[in-house]
């Protein structure tokens, strides 16, 4: 199965919009969640959610990990690292976004169930990495393993 051209530009463009996004988030974690432009109260309450013990990870910002991940994805998902078909970067992408993605789980049900509060901007990040992670599940090698 050959991939299709627009895979490698979707994905470059998604890890690149996430990144804005989580980059964002790390700048109103370290200045202020008064930055945040979203909704304080009720179930949508991004401020509850960015500031919650959840909102650190081994004494890491959330947001900064997400940062650090979208860079990583951009640079996985490059358009050069797409054309590479380097067996190395098909791994280190396959790699990244399942743990990615295993990590956004964790967060949603943290947001669910011990924050009870909801956060648009995480929402829209978890979203970003559910798209890169569907595209690179499918797409990520050239060609289907024969057999």
């Amino acid at each position: 199965m050959n991939r299709p051209s627009w895979v490698g530009t979707t994905t470059f463009v998604l890890a690149l919009a996430g990144l804005g996004v989580a980059a964002y988030l790390t700048i109103v974690h370290y200045v202020s969640p008064k930055l945040l432009v979203c909704n304080a109260s009720g179930v949508v309450n991004c401020e509850q959610v960015t500031t919650s013990r959840e909102s650190m990870f081994f004494g890491i910002p959330v947001a900064l990990l997400g940062l650090i991940w979208f860079v990583m994805m951009a640079l996985l998902c490059s358009p050069r690292a797409w054309r590479s078909g380097s067996r190395r970067i098909e791994v280190a992408r396959m790699g990244v976004v399942v743990a990615g993605m295993a990590f956004v789980l964790w967060l949603v049900y943290a947001e669910l169930y011990r924050i009870r509060a909801i956060c648009l901007w995480c929402t829209a990040v978890h979203l970003i990495a559910f798209g890169l992670f569907v595209l690179v599940l499918l797409y990520g090698r050239a060609t289907a393993p024969e057999g």
